[in-house]
């Protein structure tokens, strides 16, 4: 534990001292933008709202409560940097166009090394590594013939070679508050009021116009050459799959989540063997970003409903539960596009027009839309379906999945 006897607050800005470095989002250069700093044991040299790593900094805070972590560890980044080289891209220098992560967050230790030597806490908030990964879907799709073994992108086992990319949240309220159309005073006080005053520099700390979120992140899956997702040399096919742990994971029957992020993971590799590239958005967002105790509540009354669960009252028991049918804010899904500098996907795997119309909007150009096979949905997760086509998803209806798919149907979504 640290010798320090008196709590030190940061809701109002310390007078003398160090000065905390200023964040200029969206400046021409990382130094002159500035480093993301929110570990720091030192109050004078914090220049956001929170801490890092989101959700697991109340982890941490316990580790050092129970004397497991020193509070001033500062991590040895010696040999962490990343495999691959992305960006920078014209979209860094544009503040509206990145405003939920830290363009600069995966090259901090090379950026920054000289703060870093000057006694900055300065961490990364963007992890780079290589993978292989294994889904019983695919070693399905190898049986089967749909797909066969490059021995580059998939293997001849089934597992499948991905560039894996985890990105923590960082806010820029100012844009933020612009993205959803808001003021930033409102943003900032509907975020320490309805977090149980939580952050109190939300409305204290004008000066800090960045805010580290206790929400979870995000992981990208990039199948083929990473390169091909900004160079426009090849095709592009994208999944964005916010999280169900209970299908995801354990292949629960009542929705269509595993089964589609299955189906976008084989049309990533489709496309990544072509030549192109495939990219699965992995989104910690539990229930339309309800929790996992709401979308079981939500189970619960939709089977307990007179009549039996049924589309037209699908979403209206969600609302009824929850007091709102979606609290995801797909508004702010395209800046790892921008981070990326991706400008146009070819075949985008989702049949949802919140995820369609912020791209579209943000100037993502969508080539085609690909719904999820008819012979890919659970018999449970038909009502699912049916109320989202009702409610203006879009679908083809002449798209099918392949014959032979029928073969491995049952092992695919009933055992997995």
């Amino acid at each position: 534990m640290s010798g320090h006897k008196h709590i030190v607050l940061t809701s109002h800005p310390s007078k003398g001292g160090y000065q905390a470095p200023q964040i200029k989002w969206g400046a021409a250069t990382p130094k002159e933008r500035g480093p993301v700093v929110g570990s720091s044991n030192n109050p004078s040299q914090r220049n956001v709202i929170g801490v890092h790593s989101g959700a697991y900094g109340v982890y941490r805070a316990l580790a050092v409560a129970a004397g497991k972590l020193d509070p001033i560890h500062r991590p040895d980044l010696t040999n962490t940097f990343p495999p691959i080289e992305i960006g920078p891209f014209p979209q860094w220098f544009e503040p509206d166009k990145i405003v939920s992560i830290d363009p600069w967050g995966h090259r901090v230790a090379e950026v920054f090394k000289d703060e870093i030597a000057a006694g900055l806490d300065v961490r990364p908030t963007i992890a780079i590594t290589k993978a292989r990964i294994t889904f019983p879907e695919v070693r399905d799709a190898l049986v089967a013939k749909r797909l066969v073994s490059d021995n580059r992108v998939l293997l001849p086992s089934g597992e499948a070679s991905v560039t894996k990319i985890a990105i923590e949240p960082v806010w820029y309220l100012p844009g933020i508050a612009n993205r959803l159309g808001i003021k930033e005073a409102a943003l900032r006080r509907a975020l320490f009021e309805h977090t149980g005053a939580m952050f109190p520099d939300l409305v204290t700390r004008p000066d800090h116009k960045v805010f580290l979120p206790p929400i979870g992140n995000i992981t990208l899956y990039i199948f083929g050459e990473v390169e091909r997702l900004w160079d426009g040399k090849g095709e592009i096919t994208c999944r964005v799959h916010d999280e169900c742990n209970g299908s995801d994971v354990f292949g629960s029957d009542i929705c269509t989540c595993r089964p589609y992020l299955a189906h976008g993971i084989e049309e990533c590799i489709r496309s990544a063997q072509k030549g192109g590239a495939g990219i699965i958005v992995y989104n910690r967002k539990e229930g339309r970003a309800l929790g996992e105790v709401v979308k079981f509540l939500v189970y619960n009354a939709r089977k307990r409903s007179q009549g039996g669960d049924s589309a037209a009252a699908y979403f209206e028991r969600t609302e009824c539960v929850a007091g709102v049918q979606d609290m995801r804010f797909q508004d702010l899904m395209p800046d790892v596009f921008h981070w990326l500098g991706m400008r146009r996907i070819d075949r985008w795997i989702s049949m949802s027009n919140l995820k369609f119309e912020p791209m579209r909007q943000q100037g993502i150009e969508i080539v085609a839309r690909v719904p999820i096979p008819d012979d890919l949905i659970p018999l449970d997760a038909q009502v699912e379906m049916d109320a989202k086509k009702a409610a203006g998803y879009y679908t083809d209806e002449t798209v099918s999945k392949p014959d032979d798919l029928a073969k491995t149907k049952g092992r695919a979504l009933e055992d997995y």
